[in-house]
C-alpha cells in the first residue's frame, strides 16, 4: 500500500555507497592484496556495487573481473560503516566476505585485470600496514578473526 508522499519521504531518507571486497588467504595465512593502477596504495580483490546489485553477487563479479577467478564466497566476514570524507559526499558500507584459502595452483590461474590492476601479493597479517591504511589493517584483523569464530563483525571508521 502506498501513502501520498512517498517520492518524498524516500528523497528525505540518508543514502549511501557501497563496496564488497573478499579476504582470501593462503594455507599460512597470507592475505591477497592487490595494487591498482588508478590510486596509490594496495587493497583488497573488489570494487563498488552497481545499482541494486547485491553485496555478494558485487563481491563474486568483483572478483571475476578483477582475479579471473570464480570463487564461491563464504559467509559475511565483515561490515564497515566509513564516514563521508573529501569529496565523497556519502558514506560508505563496506561488506566484506570470506573468499577462502588459495593454495599455490590456485594463484598460479590469477589473471589480472590490466585496465585496473598492476599486481597481486600475499602478505602475512603482521605487515599488513606496510601495504595498507592503519584503519584498514585492523579491518583485516578483525575480518580474520570473525572468520576463526563463525561471528561477523562491525566497525566504523572516521573519514
Amino acid at each position: 500500500m502506498a501513502f501520498p508522499d512517498a517520492a518524498a519521504w524516500y528523497e528525505s531518507l540518508a543514502t549511501v555507497y557501497g563496496t564488497a571486497a573478499a579476504l582470501i588467504t593462503s594455507p599460512d595465512g597470507e592475505i591477497l592484496l592487490v595494487k591498482p593502477n588508478y590510486r596509490p596504495g594496495w587493497g583488497l580483490p573488489g570494487g563498488s556495487l552497481e545499482h541494486g546489485e547485491a553485496p555478494s553477487a558485487g563481491c563474486a563479479r568483483e572478483v571475476k573481473e578483477e582475479l579471473g577467478l570464480d570463487l564461491p564466497l563464504g559467509p559475511l566476514l565483515l561490515t564497515t560503516w566509513i564516514a563521508p570524507e573529501g569529496d565523497r559526499p556519502r558514506p560508505i558500507v563496506a561488506f566484506l566476505f570470506d573468499g577462502g584459502v588459495l593454495d599455490s595452483s590456485d594463484l598460479s590461474r590469477i589473471v589480472l585485470q590490466e585496465s585496473e590492476l598492476d599486481e597481486f601479493r600475499l602478505v602475512p597479517p603482521g605487515s599488513l600496514t606496510r601495504y595498507v591504511r592503519p584503519q584498514m589493517a585492523e579491518r583485516l584483523i578483525a575480518a580474520l578473526a570473525a572468520r576463526s569464530t563463525g561471528a561477523p563483525a562491525y566497525a566504523e571508521e572516521a573519514g
